[in-house]
């Protein structure tokens, strides 16, 4: 079954039950408005800290939004792209590009211009629906991307390359639309992080969506009274998916504009959340205001919180084990996945695993793993290969590009390009990314294990080690480290500590820096490696 039948479910089961709500907490005002009052006031003028929406009225604005697209020409097999922050138009205007048996294209907020060109012809896109922080980096391109399609604007003062979202679906119904959608029909295209480059385009099945959907409510067991807190972007199928456990469960989700310590805990004290998914900045900006007495737990209403659970990269166990000296009663999860497996979850560590934190865990619900050699043959426990997956969320292709397709699916394996090991329980510890690993004279050596070991610095708020190039090992290894606020270190404090490390994996070079993560929490390692190994190609080209 699509997902979208989920949605009408919902929709005839409770009506009248909250589905969504967005906060805006850097908003003075503290009005909280329904959605039929937002759409009387205007929204450039004025933006609620509070709004929300029903699940009869989240569906109707879905088949609004369909109805206004099939009236337009567009029909099955065409893509939409959706080019907004988190918003409580974003899922709404989603499902009902689902609904018409378009696919649906979520971009990054935060393509530029060129990017934004790019992804459009690279999916050959057909419409491009986008918001009033978006006007300027269309403009810039605005006659190619409204040749042969349309650009819809949400929000007031339409541009004049667009049309109006509002005006467009004002006298649309709000019925259902008459379109079969199966679970072999095409339903989103999602986009690679661009590590290597421009981003590839991901396209998955209905049945994908369907996967990720119910395997998120099965591993976190989320029922109809449970709240979750989403924060990540929903271009991303990571916040995207485990939203759609809410979905599942028919229960109500808070869409978060912030990232603030305070703020979470605000918003999961004042809507009462049960379930929040963090990146690891933010689990450990909270630790360490927490550590500082800049928050106190008292001071909110905490005692519904069940689950926190953290995706999108390697989690510390020394962070975990922090996080249960404050939270001793949460149940925690860690979630693995890529976008090619419709985001988290094909291998998760699962709620009764706390004991073996610093795994990614097991295969996860309809998923099965392997850990193979550069020959595609698996590896015996304990030796390290690269992980591949198989299951009912595997991509179709990336669109376009048969190459890239054949490099990363084999007899229906996903290869990762995560390289990995099993321990003798049958739990999978992640590594590293394949292309990430340092061979320095010789030796593989592997970023993760030295970065969970420095992070242990209780100095250290986040690091960042990468491989640089040197004349006579190939590689070295760089440590960048980012002190905590109020903390200074030295090069030689960092040296001692990491004299506990094997002396081959000892970074021969500490630079004290800030960390970049991309909006999904990754470490920005392809930039890293740009920045530091131009910096010492130029050092080295003055010192000649």
């Amino acid at each position: 079954m699509p997902v979208t039948d989920y949605l009408e479910r919902n929709a005839k089961l409770y009506p009248d039950e909250v589905a969504l709500v967005e906060l805006n907490p850097e908003e003075k005002d503290s009005r909280k408005l329904t959605w039929k009052e937002y759409e009387l006031i205007e929204p450039d003028r004025f933006q609620p800290y509070r709004r929300e929406i029903t699940w009869s009225v989240f569906n109707e604005k879905a088949n609004r939004f369909a109805n206004m697209l099939l009236s337009r020409g567009v029909k099955k097999g065409d893509k939409v792209a959706i080019l907004m922050y988190n918003c409580l138009e974003w899922l709404p205007i989603y499902f009902g590009v689902l609904k018409t048996g378009a696919i649906a294209v979520p971009f990054n907020f935060r393509y530029d211009a060129d990017e934004i060109l790019y992804c459009a012809e690279l999916a050959e896109v057909d419409v491009i629906v986008f918001a009033t922080d978006f006007i300027g980096r269309l403009e810039v391109n605005a006659e190619r991307l409204s040749r042969g399609r349309l650009l819809i604007f949400v929000g007031d003062n339409c541009p004049s390359f667009a049309e109006s979202y509002h005006q467009l679906v004002a006298d649309c119904s709000s019925k259902s639309p008459d379109v079969e959608i199966t679970d072999e029909d095409f339903g989103a295209i999602y986009f690679s992080s661009g590590t290597t480059g421009f981003p590839k385009a991901i396209l998955h099945k209905h049945l994908s969506l369907t996967q990720a959907a119910q395997m998120e409510q099965i591993h976190h067991k989320t029922g109809r009274n449970d709240t979750f807190l989403c924060i990540p972007p929903l271009y991303h199928t990571g916040a995207k998916f485990h939203w759609m456990g809410s979905l599942v469960a028919g229960s109500k989700a808070v869409l978060l504009k912030g990232t603030r310590p305070d703020t979470i805990l605000k918003a999961i004290s004042d809507e009462r959340c049960t379930i929040v998914w963090l990146l690891v900045p933010w689990a450990q900006d909270i630790l360490d205001a927490l550590d500082r007495g800049d928050l106190k737990l008292s001071d909110y209403e905490l005692s519904q919180w069940r689950l926190m659970h953290i995706g999108a990269q390697p989690v510390p166990p020394s962070l975990i084990k922090r996080w249960k000296q404050y939270f001793p009663e949460h149940d925690y999860d860690t979630n693995y996945g890529l976008s090619e497996s419709t985001g988290p979850g094909c291998v998760h560590l699962g709620m009764e695993n706390i004991h073996k934190v610093g795994a990614i865990g097991v295969p996860g619900y309809r998923w099965q793993c392997r850990i193979v050699d550069e020959q595609g043959a698996d590896v015996k426990r304990g030796d390290v290969g690269e992980l591949c997956v198989k299951g009912p969320g595997v991509m179709t292709c990336y669109y376009n590009n048969p190459e890239a397709t054949a490099e990363v699916l084999k007899d229906g394996w996903l290869y990762t390009g995560d390289m990995a090991m099993q321990d003798e329980d049958g739990f999978i510890f992640l590594v590293d990314r394949k292309k990430d690993v340092i061979v320095s004279g010789g030796e593989n050596i592997y970023p993760v294990q030295i970065e969970d070991f420095i992070r242990k610095f209780d100095k250290v708020k986040d690091v960042a080690v990468i491989g640089l190039a040197d004349r006579r090992l190939g590689e070295k290894t760089a440590a960048i480290i980012e002190i905590k606020e109020g903390q200074t270190s030295t090069r030689e404090e960092i040296e001692d500590f990491c004299k506990g490390l094997p002396r081959y994996k000892r970074p021969r070079e500490i630079i004290f820096a800030p960390i970049p993560r991309n909006a999904t929490g990754k470490i920005e390692k392809p930039r890293l490696r740009k920045m530091y190994g131009a910096e010492r190609l130029v050092e080295e080209q003055n010192k000649s």
